[in-house]
């Protein structure tokens, strides 16, 4: 199949977002802040003992439903629960969080551990061929979600000695490194810090552009996001993909019909520019081995006879 660019341009995509952050920095109450803004339906996974419906009775929370989702907290589960959520017709769905996919109980480091030694003789960086993979999957649903995405991470907590306008020292806690794999905040379009104790938001990406300085988190930032969103040309419709099984059946046909080496040589052709994969080119390779094999005894046999 052709390699084509096209015009670069912005389609209406589904918010991805991320808010990372120590506890107590309000990561769960500015998610459903900002769920509120984005508007529609409004669920949340959570894995905090039931954190978000504290929340509940404020009266500027939004009305949302929740799932208690109980280790272990595997890939395959996160899976499932994102999928539920589709099905039920939500609009926004709140992650709350997905640090416990990676670091919990039944997560991705205990399910390495757990197939280093049953698989791999305690070999934990081989086990990790089986692990990505799982947790891979787990991120591309966030990504392929019909719903907006507001993830949320526990970051650890690390104490910087601050000096004031008049040379007093202070100790305060800040936000160190998010508790999930490397790399996760290239998955997202927006991801907050926020910190522990003015509870301000800034942007360490902001694919946006909106938030070039600190932020308190609020419904006004969710409509925000949302007119953004809303700005974007509409996801340009996939052209048709030929039916791969009928692709198949079409070339290997052709492969079978050939009554001789130059036919047989442009079936081969017509395999390259068709550009199938995976295990139908496999299949179609065996074929065209097949017939060639054939008319090579078929030649050795006529050279014999003359």
């Amino acid at each position: 199949m052709a390699l084509t660019f096209k015009k670069a341009k912005r389609s209406l995509a589904r918010l991805r977002l991320a808010l990372q952050g120590t506890s107590g920095s309000g990561k769960t109450y500015s998610a459903l802040l900002l769920a509120k803004g984005l508007g529609g339906k409004i669920a949340v996974i959570d894995t905090e003992r039931s954190s978000a419906s504290l929340y509940a009775d404020l009266p500027e929370m939004p009305d949302f439903d929740t799932l208690d989702l109980e280790p272990p907290y595997s890939p395959e589960r996160y899976v499932e629960a994102i999928k539920a959520a589709e099905e039920a017709g939500y609009d926004v769905l709140i992650i709350d969080s997905i640090t416990h996919e990676w670091s919990g109980q039944g997560g991705c480091l205990e399910l390495n551990d757990q197939i280093a030694r049953t698989r791999f003789r305690g070999n934990t960086w081989s086990a990790w061929s089986e692990t990505t993979p799982r947790h891979r999957r787990f991120v591309d649903a966030m990504l392929a979600s019909r719903c907006h995405i507001i993830a949320t991470m526990r970051t650890k907590a690390a104490i910087v000695q601050e000096e004031g306008d008049r040379g007093r020292k202070t100790m305060k806690k800040v936000s160190d490194k998010a508790e999930q794999r490397d790399g996760m905040d290239f998955e997202f379009t927006i991801v907050f810090d926020l910190d522990a104790i003015d509870h301000l938001a800034t942007a360490s990406k902001d694919r946006s552009s909106l938030f070039k300085d600190p932020v308190q988190l609020s419904e006004e930032v969710g409509k925000k996001i949302a007119a953004w969103l809303s700005t974007a040309q509409p996801e340009p419709k996939p052209e048709p993909q030929p039916d791969a099984t009928a692709m198949y059946e079409e070339l290997a046909e052709k492969l079978y019909a050939a009554d001789s080496a130059s036919q047989l040589k442009e079936a081969a052709s017509a395999i390259a520019a068709a550009g199938i994969s995976g295990d139908e080119r496999d299949r179609l390779a065996a074929i065209y081995k097949q017939k060639k094999s054939e008319f090579a005894q078929l030649e050795a046999i006529a050279s014999e006879g003359n």
